[in-house]
């Protein structure tokens, strides 16, 4: 009766997260941070961290650019809470965009007294516009169903104003790319006015009126890999997922790329639903049948100094010093687009470098044939790149988005990626931070 009885320590939970992306290092750094609790190990296809989150070296290693992921808004709380907890200072931008070529260029930041020939033309849909998106806010459960260039054609929105300034908007700013037409109306609303999502603030006259302050990352390679070795757990890149499977008693057996196999209480897939689909051997039937719903496109990417090629194909003017440049093709087309990012005017590791580096993503590669890339002198291309993004589309927030909850957990098992919701960077890092 008096004698004390020493309790044995818990016995710590082995996870494994799959991806060392932002959402993974994320989640594994949360969990980290209780060793007495688990002991998390991350499995990366890659040789370093970050995922699409990336650097690379260019001009025979001379200098670094980020990659595919650029910068964020102020609100992107959680990303710059992490950034600063390891000591990285992201560096405000002021974002100057073109969208258009010739008389349908139109910007972000000219004077107000001097509008476009688009914007003044397209004044009273501008207006319009603004009355109609607070209707679907309204109504958002309602308008989640319906994808916005439906919407704007029941309300005779012209063909101008949706191609060559609403669509270009959202793509730029959202990945949603040459899907943009198809996304839900309840998400086009929201990118003007949540203030967790909005990077402007819509002006009636001219949609957009203002030169939001920004930020841009520091080399996110160093970001990743520094967070990786101040963190308590294992990274193992290129060690990529061949297989998982769940046990009937719980946990999970993973099999890498070379055969090796490792046992684990807990998995957290933070990769795309492809690799999920693909490694994955024993999904019950509501994961399968909601993960298919997460629908995927291949673009392709240009890091280039060819500054003829943007001049042709953007109207570029050196005395605006845009960041970004959008168009729309021609035609029939003229519901895609590309769009070229001048990396120097915003990246911190390059604006003192005096140089011009662009980036043009080709959107779609069933949609290749319009694509500009060869146009672009093959001296002047510093690298290239092949991506998996996914859509958009309405159905991916009827059948994807708020239903991704009921698998959460399932033997074990949970999900965490920008696909979860958005594409954008702190979606990401929020999702991997609420898996674990």
């Amino acid at each position: 009766m008096g004698s004390s009885q020493s309790r044995e320590p818990p016995k710590k939970q082995r996870v494994l997260v799959v991806g060392a992306g932002a959402a993974g290092t994320a989640c594994a750094w949360s969990l980290s941070r209780f060793p007495e609790r688990y002991e998390v190990e991350v499995w990366e296809s890659l040789p370093v961290p970050g995922g699409v989150a990336s650097s690379c070296k260019v001009k025979d290693g001379r200098h670094v650019i980020n990659d595919q992921v650029q910068g964020g808004a102020p609100s992107y709380r959680h990303n710059l809470s992490l950034l600063q907890l390891f000591g990285f200072k992201p560096t405000p931008v002021h974002m100057r965009i073109a969208f258009g070529v010739g008389d349908k260029q139109w910007t972000n930041h000219r004077c107000v007294c001097v509008p476009s020939d688009l914007t003044s033309r397209l004044q009273p849909e501008i207006a319009r516009f603004g009355r109609l998106i607070r209707w679907i806010t309204r109504f958002e459960p309602l308008f989640v169903f319906i994808p916005i260039d439906r919407v704007l054609r029941w309300f005779r929105f012209s063909h101008e104003f949706r191609y060559e300034m609403i669509f270009p908007l959202v793509a730029l700013f959202f990945g949603t790319g040459n899907q943009t037409p198809h996304v839900s109306a309840a998400v086009i609303a929201r990118v003007f006015l949540d203030p967790d999502l909005r990077l402007f603030d819509y002006c009636p006259k001219r949609l957009l009126n203002s030169v939001p302050e920004m930020f841009a990352f520091p080399v996110l390679e160093d970001i990743w890999s520094t967070i990786a070795a101040r963190s308590n757990f294992k990274l193992c890149c290129n060690r990529p997922l061949a297989k998982l499977v769940r046990t009937p008693g719980g946990g999970a057996v993973a099999t890498d790329a070379a055969g090796a196999t490792a046992a684990f209480d807990s998995v957290v897939f933070a990769c795309d639903a492809e690799t999920v689909l693909k490694t994955l051997q024993n999904p019950t039937w509501l994961e399968r049948r909601l993960l298919r719903n997460v629908t995927y496109y291949t673009d392709y990417c240009l890091t280039h100094e060819d500054h003829d090629y943007m001049a042709r194909q953007y109207d570029v003017r050196p005395q605006q010093r845009d960041n970004y440049f959008v168009r729309t093709y021609a035609g029939r087309d003229a519901d895609k687009i590309e769009m070229s990012f001048n990396l120097s005017t915003y990246q911190p590791h390059l604006k003192e470098a005096g140089l011009d580096i662009y980036q043009t993503y080709y959107l779609d590669a069933k949609q290749k044939h319009l694509w500009t890339d060869k146009e672009v002198g093959s001296v002047k291309v510093l690298a290239s790149r092949w991506m998996r993004q996914f859509a958009h589309t309405w159905t991916h927030f009827a059948f994807w988005v708020p239903w991704g909850r009921f698998i959460q957990g399932t033997h074990s098992t949970y999900y965490a990626g920008s696909y979860t919701m958005v594409n954008t960077q702190e979606i990401a890092v929020m999702s991997g931070l609420a898996a674990a």
